[in-house]
């Protein structure tokens, strides 16, 4: 039994398998040939040294007077014969030696071995790597078969499925592959990492690696889609007002995304700032493409139009739609592109107001009739509003009378563009109502009727006279006064 104990030793010291699952493994061994042997394994006693240098098996009889069944009874004088002190009704263990066990239990018995040792590998092994799920790993080429390419691991075998491969990435024997890890798979052979170079995450983690204010916090991934081989963007914000999140995340001169772009073999990177503002997100999204505006035209349906130049139109559509599908996904918004002229013979004023309609309608302190100061228009820019109200133009008929008289021109710290788009938000959102003169001419007289009598003049010398009178007081002409007919 000493070569058994060497056996252990090596399993728990160089295998890396632990001490219990070695002996429960032993155990259901001898346990299993004992059965094949003896037809029953519920009276054999396994024991083990306490220094694991021994292991024995034994049977467990019971003392009788007359045996009935000698696997598990013996005679009371053949116990005596082991034991001088036993009595009936007592149990007694009795030494097995494994060696007497039939060639068949043998074999059982190996097969119980490799059974136990292969799921207390298997158990090992997933305990190991069921933590490092959602990490990278790196491995080498090993073979390809129906497109999913097979990684060595080391310890493990990880495979990389075709539909989890770049399309612009090919492996030749003993490349060193990083991937990412997205399960794990127990096969007979023991433990198989599904591997993936396609998903977010991927590129999330290497970014992680690269960014030091990513690890701790100061810079955050708010969201990251991918076309991959292709195009990937990443929105990020900042926790810290002085930190600049996209700045970080491309590094000095570019270096900390150009590490990112080569492990991607050349994927282009878009990086870009989170806004909780739609208009300004979806801004941010259609890069590399400058967006001239967004109109947002259902809130509900998160759908928005953006407008560019015509120049800018194919950057911002992209490639076969590539671009403005991912900026659909990173913002999740339904976004049309068009340009200036295709914009045009849309009505965006309807749409706007009916927003601003929208917007309003639900806050009963505002009516949507009632906006009165430019903080208040829907879309404008508050850092603008806030200038103007300071330079005390943030009355909307303030401003649009300084507008047109050209007085806003030298307001520091507003530029001419600015100005230019809260007049445009105006015109599309508020109403200008002109008073009529009839109307308050119409007033005037009647409240003139109400307020005092009228009066009579001379026509000859137009000295104030009165109904009672016949002639002029001051050039003495005669005259009558003539009752209106009805």
């Amino acid at each position: 039994m000493s070569e058994m104990a060497d056996a252990i030793r090596e399993l728990t010291q160089d295998k890396g398998f632990s001490l219990d699952s070695v002996k429960q493994t032993i155990e259901n061994t001898l346990r299993a040939a004992y059965k094949r042997t003896f037809g029953t394994a519920d009276n054999c006693i396994v024991t083990f040294a306490d220094d694991m240098s021994d292991v024995t098996v034994a049977s467990r009889k019971t003392i009788v007077d007359g045996v009935y069944d000698p696997v598990t009874e013996i005679e009371l004088e053949d116990a005596k014969q082991l034991s001088e002190e036993c009595e009936l009704g007592d149990e007694i263990d009795i030494i097995v030696d494994p060696k007497s066990f039939d060639r068949s239990a043998v074999s059982v018995g190996k097969q119980e071995t490799h059974k136990g040792l292969n799921e207390s590998f298997k158990d090992k092994l997933y305990n190991e790597y069921k933590d490092k799920v959602g990490e990278i790993i790196i491995g080498y080429f090993q073979r390809e078969y129906n497109g999913n390419i097979y990684v060595d691991l080391g310890k493990v075998e990880g495979v990389l499925p075709k539909k989890y491969q770049s399309p612009r990435e090919v492996y030749q024997k003993n490349d060193r592959i990083k991937a990412f890890i997205v399960d794990l798979k127990r096969i007979s052979s023991g433990l198989q990492l599904v591997l993936s170079r396609s998903d977010p995450k991927f590129v999330q983690s290497i970014l992680e690696l690269e960014v030091p204010e990513i690890q701790d916090k100061t810079v955050e991934i708010k969201k990251i889609v991918r076309d991959a081989g292709y195009r990937t963007k990443i929105a990020v914000a900042t926790t810290k007002e002085d930190v600049d999140p996209v700045g970080s995340c491309v590094g000095p001169k570019g270096m900390r995304i150009q590490n990112v772009i080569r492990e991607l073999e050349g994927e282009k990177i878009d990086v870009l700032r989170y806004s909780d503002d739609p208009v300004v997100f979806i801004k941010n999204a259609l890069s590399p493409a400058e967006v001239n505006r967004v109109v947002i035209l259902d809130d509900e349906k998160k759908t928005a139009l953006a407008i560019v130049d015509e120049e800018q139109f194919s950057v911002a559509i992209g490639k076969n739609g590539q671009n403005v599908r991912l900026a659909n996904r990173l913002c999740d918004w339904s976004i049309d592109v068009k340009t200036e002229e295709q914009a045009a013979e849309l009505d965006l004023s309807e749409i706007t107001s009916r927003r601003a309609q929208e917007l309003f309608s639900n806050n009963a302190s505002v009516e949507p009739d009632e906006i009165s100061v430019v903080a208040d228009l829907p879309g404008v820019n508050q850092e603008v509003a806030a200038k103007l109200a300071e330079a005390g133009y943030d009355d909307i008929e303030k401003f649009i009378e300084a507008y047109e008289n050209g007085d806003l021109a030298n307001l520091e710290g507003v530029t001419a563009e600015e100005l230019e788009e809260v007049s445009k938000i105006i015109h599309s959102n508020v109403e200008f109502v002109e008073e009529e003169e009839s109307d308050e001419s119409g007033e005037s007289e009647s409240k003139s009727a109400e307020g005092e009598e009228e009066e009579y003049f001379c026509p000859e010398c137009g000295a104030k006279i009165t109904l009672d009178m016949t002639k002029c007081p001051s050039c003495g002409v005669e005259f009558e006064f003539e009752e209106d007919e009805e």
